[in-house]
């Protein structure tokens, strides 16, 4: 599997910026996407962005679109997020993943995961 380490998370003010990165190990034959994925307390988890390696291509949910940024840099293995604008309803655990999968829709079939970091938005 993929080893992937998240970090960035904190506690930010309605309105503040953080990025979150995900350390990937160089294990990543065949990984077909990357992705970010939340979960409140007492709520599932849902998908919030993901990238297509192959090409970058991002992908976002309707909640997030225009606020947050998903990117790559294959050289060092990292995958970013950058949120903007953050909302108390960003308040999650947010988890990087990986899906080593050709099938599934874009949020499903993730195989690997990190253990998570927390981001608390107050107001």
């Amino acid at each position: 599997q993929v080893q992937l380490v998240e970090s960035g998370g904190g506690s930010v003010q309605a309105g503040g910026s953080l990025r979150l990165s995900c350390a990937a190990s160089r294990h990543t034959y065949n990984v077909y996407f990357m992705g970010w994925f939340r979960q409140a307390s007492g709520k599932e988890r849902e998908g919030v962005a993901a990238i297509f390696t192959g090409g970058g291509r991002p992908y976002y949910a309707a909640s997030v679109k225009g606020r947050f940024t998903i990117s790559q840099d294959i050289a060092t293995n990292t995958l970013y997020l950058e949120m903007n604008s953050l909302k108390p309803e960003d308040t999650a655990m947010y988890y990087c993943a990986a899906k080593r999968k050709a099938y599934g829709s874009i949020w499903e079939e993730y195989t690997d995961w990190g253990q998570g970091t927390q981001v608390t938005v107050s107001s």
